[in-house]
């Protein structure tokens, strides 16, 4: 089991950038893919971003595309999602997760919430003038 903690979110205009991180603590960070998934009200959780387990590989939504970059630090244990030109669509809770599976290459698969089983409380990020 790893622990997660999200951290960074707020209110922010349109046009802004936030950047949203998460803290891991348990079993080996470094070992496993991370993504970033958001969820608004009276809709479905849905994809963001994903990172492999090395930190070179990433997933983007096409949402995400061009304005949202995911990293992590595997010294630190953290994985960050900064975010740019952001919109009013943008606002959401956004979790963070681990997947289940260590050493897996990134997929099709890690845009998929059951590919994950381990997820932060989440952030909220409020895009609003």
């Amino acid at each position: 089991q790893v622990q997660l903690v999200e951290s960074g979110g707020g209110l922010v205009q349109p046009g802004g950038s936030l950047s949203l991180s998460c803290a891991a603590s348990g079993r080996t960070f470094g070992d496993y893919a991370m993504g970033w998934f958001r969820q608004a009200p009276g809709k479905a959780r849905e994809f963001v971003a994903a990172i492999n387990w090395r930190g070179g590989s990433t997933r983007y939504a096409d949402s995400a595309k061009g304005r949202i970059t995911i990293s992590r630090d595997n010294t630190k244990n953290t994985v960050t999602l900064q975010m740019h030109s952001l919109k009013p669509e943008d606002t959401a809770v956004y979790f963070c997760a681990a997947e289940s599976s260590a050493f897996r290459p990134l997929s099709i698969a890690h845009t998929m919430s059951s590919t994950y089983d381990n997820w932060g409380q989440g952030t909220q990020v409020t895009v609003s003038s």
